[in-house]
């Protein structure tokens, strides 16, 4: 099935890992980046604007594109953070298209559906990823996180803060 037919959020989530045979790895493979022990001035966040669920190949690819602008522009003065966990296992009844089809099929019975990926339930007005910079990387900052959204199922904005000490 394709990517949108996951995007909105119905019904219960299905998160319940020990009663699963099979969980699909989450590609997300680190939710810290940059360096953390610094004191930084600015904070931008990346916010979402719907009640959506992103893939955790979609906030993959988001973390992926931010962070690479941000290394080459920034070096390591900065640190970012994914702030969403993708929680929800996804799941998909198979449907066998083509000739003779019916006999190899149940078609609707037993139509519960297999794991196929996980995906985070993203409220409006959350954070989804976080960057934290000295006030040189503001702009670097807010492109790289306008290059993350481009990448998610959602229209997100982004919001700076000055952070006090």
């Amino acid at each position: 099935m394709k990517a949108r037919n996951y995007r909105e959020v119905k019904g219960m989530p299905y998160t319940r890992i020990e009663y699963v045979d099979s969980i699909p790895q989450s590609k997300i493979t680190k939710y810290t980046l940059g360096k953390p022990s610094e004191t930084y001035t600015y904070q931008i966040s990346l916010v979402a604007n719907e009640r959506v669920q992103i893939r955790h190949n979609a906030l993959e690819a988001a973390r992926v594109a931010a962070n690479r602008y941000l290394q080459k522009m920034l070096g390591d003065k900065f640190f970012m953070r994914v702030m969403v966990i993708p929680h929800v296992i996804l799941r998909e009844n198979k449907m066998v298209m083509g000739a003779k089809a019916e006999r190899l099929q149940k078609g609707m019975r037993r139509a519960f559906g297999k794991p196929v990926g996980r995906a985070a339930r993203v409220e409006p007005n959350q954070e989804i990823i976080v960057v934290r910079v000295d006030e040189s990387g503001l702009e670097i900052a807010k492109e790289a996180l306008r290059r993350a959204a481009v990448k998610l199922p959602t229209t997100c904005r982004i919001i700076v803060e000055k952070i006090s000490t």
